[in-house]
């Protein structure tokens, strides 16, 4: 795969915290390609470094080291503005909180990346979106009125309204039941096949990462496995034993 057919890439990214004795390394060399159209979830036991690679390769954090581009721009050379730039206008962002701002309503929420880049909402795309997510009796509504599972449908819808190059997604369901994740998830993978959206999302659920079309396993601030067309037994099965080599290796 090329920088050109990656929607994100990153080569020998490093991270690290703290200096002597409380330095910690998060990430540790670590190449990876996102390929466009496709979800991957990334997956590792507490601590393997998974939510701060997803924050380096979005230009959320700067790595200590290492290069990381979306489609053929590098986040490693940009300064801040630029990079304020860029992740509004080629990046969109779920997080479990889903930071809506609560004066706004629903659509207001949903277009004010556009709003604030200046852009044209397009009525086609923002109803198509609207309509996959079941929102489009809740527009006038607002956070303070949808339940936890909508407002994190409008934080999608969001989050794809600027038909962004990749979605990042850190622990989308951890906040919602077990009904609102699956209609969540239904979504995102419906984003993809339908709209052809490259989807990067970090989770610790089995059965989330199910949904991807491939799911990446960090331990210690290293990519250490990869699994194709996952099932969330599988899954489960490969974190398991992630999780004992980890402790075999701490004990």
């Amino acid at each position: 795969m090329t920088i050109s057919s990656a929607a994100v890439r990153a080569a020998e990214l490093t991270k690290v915290y703290g200096d002597g004795d409380a330095r910690v390394v998060a990430l540790a060399g670590v190449d990876v390609e996102f390929a466009r159209g496709e979800l991957t979830a990334i997956m590792g036991p507490s601590g393997s470094g998974k939510s701060t690679l997803m924050h380096c390769v979005a230009g959320l954090d700067k790595p200590t080291g290492g290069r990381a581009w979306v489609g053929d721009v590098e986040l490693t050379g940009l300064g801040d503005d630029d990079l304020t730039i860029l992740r509004r206008d080629r990046i969109g962002f779920v997080f479990q909180a889903f930071n809506l701002l609560p004066t706004l309503t629903a659509w207001e929420n949903i277009t004010l990346p556009l709003d604030l880049a200046g852009k044209a909402v397009d009525r086609f795309f923002a109803d198509t979106i609207i309509g996959a997510v079941g929102l489009a009796d809740r527009l006038g509504h607002r956070p303070s009125q949808l339940s936890g599972g909508q407002q994190q449908r409008v934080a999608c819808a969001r989050a794809l309204i600027s038909k962004p190059d990749v979605v990042f997604a850190d622990e989308p369901t951890g906040a919602l039941d077990s009904r609102s994740s699956a209609e969540l998830l239904a979504f995102l993978r419906r984003s993809v096949d339908e709209l052809g959206q490259t989807v990067v999302m970090v989770t610790h659920d089995p059965t989330a990462a199910s949904y991807a079309d491939r799911v990446l396993f960090l331990a210690d601030g290293r990519l250490v496995d990869e699994l194709r067309s996952p099932s969330a037994d599988r899954v489960l099965d490969r974190m398991k034993s992630l999780e004992t080599a980890t402790a075999g290796v701490g004990a």
